[in-house]
């Protein structure tokens, strides 16, 4: 009886080796593209007067092969003040994440909201040394939450979807 006991009963192994847990590693992180512009040198370093800065992310992401993405943070920034523009600066810092048996509704949330935040403190690192270099005080942006932002624009995209045609 013990005997019929044994064969009825289903073991789970796996290959030694397979992994069936979700995983997602940062493989690469880089400059993609990054601009300085510093168009009224050398009188913009005598102005008296602080410029306003006017600062404008974006992100992308794009799958680059498979189970490999690119995620990519824009950062413009813009100062400008009475007498003109002191300096633009437009930096596109990206980086390549794995994901391997990451559930589909996870991989968004992830590229827009996650992957933002790890990559953040590098690009502002870089943009920070790119207006120090152009002889300028470093901007230091202050922390991001990527996550409520990309719980405000889903939200916002679920109510945009109930509204009958024609309203906006």
């Amino acid at each position: 009886m013990a005997d019929e006991a044994d064969t009825n009963t289903t073991i789970n192994v796996q290959p030694n080796g397979a992994d069936i847990g979700p995983q997602i590693a940062l493989i690469s992180q880089y400059v993609k593209d990054l601009s300085f512009e510093n168009p009224n040198a050398p009188a913009v370093y005598q102005w008296p007067d602080q410029p306003q800065i006017d600062v404008q992310f974006n992100i992308g992401a794009d799958k680059v092969g498979d189970d490999v993405l690119e995620v990519s943070l824009k950062i413009e920034v813009k100062a400008v003040g009475p007498q003109g523009t002191a300096f633009i600066v437009e930096l596109l810092y990206a980086a390549i994440f794995g994901m391997r048996n990451v559930p589909e509704d996870q991989i968004q949330p992830f590229m827009l909201a996650e992957a933002p935040r790890l990559i953040f403190p590098f690009a502002r690192r870089v943009l920070a040394d790119a207006i120090r270099d152009g002889g300028f005080p470093p901007l230091l942006l202050d922390p991001i939450d990527f996550g409520s932002l990309y719980m405000q624009q889903a939200q916002q995209m679920q109510t945009t979807a109930g509204e009958p045609a024609g309203h906006a």
